[in-house]
């Protein structure tokens, strides 16, 4: 915590550094690095670099340009998000009724926040401009000569070829992943659902309704929010800890001396790894359903007189899916946990035994602390993947079984796959992105906290 604060004291501290400079470099500025602030390049053209300013100052001509044609309409859109609805109209002319062409809130949601980062990207050139412009007039008064295009162009392929070498990562990072993640969080503030379906409904600002709605305002997303939250919990705290448990376990007793065949123990294991995931889930689902082979054939050999509810009791469908989940992760936690072990010092253990440590004092003492300080972050990163664990809830159960009592979602249903049923099935995409971003607030604090009060971070020295 006192490391973010401290980040966000420098980025306001710095940010307010830059607000300062700008306006200090135009009051100490000549006419030409005034005339830059309202001309992007004036102050690179006028001193000669002709390429450079016909680069900047093609982006602010772009700009106007795109702001008349289409960008000032999607920004002025954007308060309303539509006004116009698709309808019938009719024709005096034809005797008919004819579709009247209505306006689409989606597309305007998106080309709004498209034009809004761009007027920030030129608003970033724009000041990154005026330093240029400032920057030459001081190397001038310096008696300095300025760098041409040839050999600003060389410096990027030399001292600066980390920013270009990223540039088109960062660019395209940005484009397909950044503006969808900003337009999937600006959605949440809205009230698309399947009652609002542009052109034909538009959707509008409903400001932070969703979030009280789901926290305390609507009984019925409130309680299924809190009982989901809850199990997912749950299930990612079994899911982590059990794997990570049995697999170290498994690791220890393989590796352990006296042991044979340790090639051909790890290589049964790592053949599970082998077939697909999804396969395995699936025949599990069909080898557990209650006319499945597994309750057929205790049935048949008189073991039970009615078929066991592995994923129909709401219960034991949640033990099911843990323990089957430790049957697919316990492998992979088994070679992660393996290579470690190899790599603790021996003479711990050695001078353990001298001291009378007998093999609990030696695990709890040596080995799990020394797995701790090198794994924590891999445990972190893997109650994360856990709480948007899709796969095993929806390929062994699919959620169910189904309750009156939860709005959309079923008795194992994880966040992660409510909110899949709230999106294919529901096409409540506002309330799907709003418990995606609690999901991620909540998610995102925790980890941070938890990752910087750990031994691995604050002792990352002891094992050296």
């Amino acid at each position: 915590m006192k490391k973010f604060t401290n980040g966000l004291l420098k980025l306001i501290k710095g940010i307010g550094n830059g607000v300062k400079s700008f306006f200090t470099n135009f009051i100490q500025g000549d006419w030409i690095t005034k005339t830059s602030y309202l001309i992007m390049g004036f102050g690179m053209l006028a001193r000669k670099q002709i390429v450079k300013g016909c680069i900047f100052l093609g982006f602010q001509i772009s700009y106007i340009i795109f702001m008349l044609a289409s960008g000032g309409y999607y920004l002025s859109m954007l308060p309303t998000l539509g006004k116009n609805v698709q309808g019938e109209v009719w024709n005096e002319t034809l005797q008919i009724y004819q579709i009247s062409k209505g306006d689409n809130s989606m597309l305007l949601l998106l080309f709004g926040v498209s034009a809004v980062l761009v007027t920030l990207g030129i608003f970033i050139l724009y000041v990154w401009n005026t330093r240029i412009a400032y920057r030459n007039q001081i190397e001038l008064e310096k008696g300095n000569k300025l760098n041409n295009f040839k050999q600003d162009w060389k410096e990027l392929w030399d001292q600066k070829y980390h920013f270009t070498i990223l540039a088109i990562p960062c660019a395209l990072t940005f484009l397909f992943t950044v503006v969808p993640l900003i337009f999937m969080i600006l959605m949440a503030f809205t009230n698309y659902n399947k009652n609002h379906q542009p052109p034909g409904n538009l959707f509008t600002w409903i400001g932070i309704q969703n979030f009280k709605d789901v926290l305390y305002q609507n009984p019925m997303w409130s309680n299924t929010f809190a009982k989901l939250f809850v199990w997912t919990i749950i299930w990612a705290i079994f899911a982590t800890f059990l794997n990570y448990i049995f697999g170290m376990l498994l690791a220890i007793l393989i590796n352990k001396k006296g042991i044979k065949l340790k090639k051909m123990w790890r290589t049964i294991f790592v053949i599970t790894i082998a077939v697909p995931q999804f396969v395995s889930l699936m025949l599990m689902s069909k080898l557990l359903h209650d006319q499945g082979a597994l309750n057929n054939l205790l049935i048949n050999f008189k073991l039970i007189k009615s078929a066991i509810p592995f994923l129909t009791d709401a219960t034991l469908a949640k033990i099911t899916v843990i323990v089957i989940n430790l049957w697919v992760g316990v492998p992979y936690s088994m070679l992660i946990t393996s290579g470690i072990l190899m790599n603790i010092p021996q003479d711990l253990y050695e001078a353990s035994k001298i001291d009378g440590a007998g093999p609990v004092k030696q695990f709890t003492a040596i080995t799990l602390p020394y797995m701790l300080h090198v794994t924590t972050p891999y445990l972190i990163t893997q109650f994360m993947a856990n709480i948007n664990n899709f796969n095993v809830i929806y390929l062994l159960t699919g959620g169910d079984p189904k309750s009156l009592n939860l709005y959309q979602a079923g008795e194992t249903d994880l966040l992660v796959t409510w909110l899949y049923k709230l999106t294919v099935n529901e096409q409540n995409f506002a309330l799907a992105s709003t418990i995606g971003i609690i999901i991620f607030v909540v998610l995102a604090f925790v980890s941070l906290l938890t990752y910087n009060n750990t031994k691995a971070v604050k002792g990352e020295n002891d094992f050296q």
